[in-house]
């Protein structure tokens, strides 16, 4: 049922409804209704709308209070048809930048890891976020340094920026010359393609591309560690914000409920499928909306980021009473910045 189903009168009231319960997660009544929200109709009036609004399933009795709660289709409609969309403070821009930038590894989990705990502290959500697989990555280029007699250092350079650096042992010390023709050999083979490629055929790639023997040697050490080596991530990782921001919130003041939040972020998996399927724009899937009964009274709000071929989603999980304007603004904020640091 749409926005377009609904008087004005009601619309006005279903959103001050969703309003103030999202600021007070206390039922909402009509006397409150009418002296907060200035609609201009008495109680008696708004109780009417109310009670349509029950009727067409936006509201419910929570218990024997005369107020009323939203449902998942309050919330949806709210979402679709009467959010705004306000901007991002500066503070709160200033504070997203500080925490993603923060001192330490920019490698890209560690980025990811640190947005979605700052969303978390923002919003007072669960932050959440998938890190991009590297399979579809394509290699760039590669350089081949002598770190020891028998340890060389790998450098992979991904098309999205990306550098990994893998350990390689040799039987012992490789001759300059050596290193320098096979560093030239494998940029020659596998550079541009994408290393689920590179890693499954890596044998037929190298085949014939040492000249002399200590040049073959070296290639068959890499054609027979190339699975370990190019095996970079292939799986989605899910990576968790602090649970315990969302800890004050009133819907999981219950033990039971909060086991039941903790029990799903051990669920990798089935958070994995749920979020792997979100590549689009600001994604809100409300309660009941979701795959798994799992996440009925949650909502997850998403957005997409990328860079090269790296991409993924970053948002954040919450009860389906969220600030909705306020947390879809910060993280598609959040998102815009993961992507051009990773760039």
């Amino acid at each position: 049922m749409s926005a377009e189903s609904l008087s004005e009168r009601e619309v006005r009231v279903l959103e001050a409804i969703v309003q103030n319960y999202v600021e007070t997660a206390e039922p909402v009544g009509s006397r409150t209704i009418a002296r907060r929200f200035g609609l201009g109709v008495s109680p008696a009036t708004i109780r009417n709308a109310m009670s349509d609004l029950e009727a067409k399933g936006f509201l419910y009795h929570p218990h024997t209070s005369a107020g009323r709660v939203p449902t998942d289709r309050a919330y949806r409609l709210y979402v679709d048809a009467l959010m705004q969309h306000p901007q991002v403070t500066a503070r709160e821009r200033q504070a997203i930048r500080h925490g993603i930038e923060a001192e330490g590894t920019n490698a890209v989990n560690a980025v990811l890891r640190r947005a979605a705990e700052v969303l978390g502290v923002l919003t007072q959500e669960l932050g959440v976020a998938v890190a991009p697989t590297l399979d579809a990555a394509l290699l760039e280029r590669l350089e081949l340094i002598a770190v020891s007699s028998d340890r060389l250092l790998l450098v992979l350079t991904l098309d999205s920026g990306l550098v990994r650096t893998i350990f390689v042992e040799v039987p012992g010390t490789v001759h300059p010359n050596v290193l320098a023709k096979i560093t030239v050999v494998l940029n020659e083979r596998l550079a541009g393609h994408p290393l689920r490629a590179i890693r499954t055929s890596l044998g037929d790639r190298l085949r014939d591309g040492g000249g002399s023997a200590a040049e073959s040697e070296l290639l068959d050490i890499f054609v027979a560690t190339g699975e370990q080596i190019f095996d970079l991530p292939h799986e989605e990782d899910v990576l968790i914000g602090h649970t315990s921001v969302i800890a004050d919130q009133p819907e999981f003041k219950s033990g039971d409920k909060m086991k039941e939040l903790i029990e799903l972020t051990e669920r990798r998996d089935v958070l994995r499928q749920v979020l792997g399927q979100r590549r689009n724009a600001l994604t809100i899937t409300i309660g009941g909306e979701h795959p798994t009964e799992r996440m009925a009274n949650l909502t997850l709000v998403t957005a997409p980021y990328s860079a090269g071929s790296l991409a993924g989603v970053i948002g954040v999980l919450g009860p389906t009473r969220m600030p909705y304007e306020k947390v879809a603004a910060l993280v598609e904020h959040t998102s815009r910045m993961v992507s051009d640091l990773l760039r």
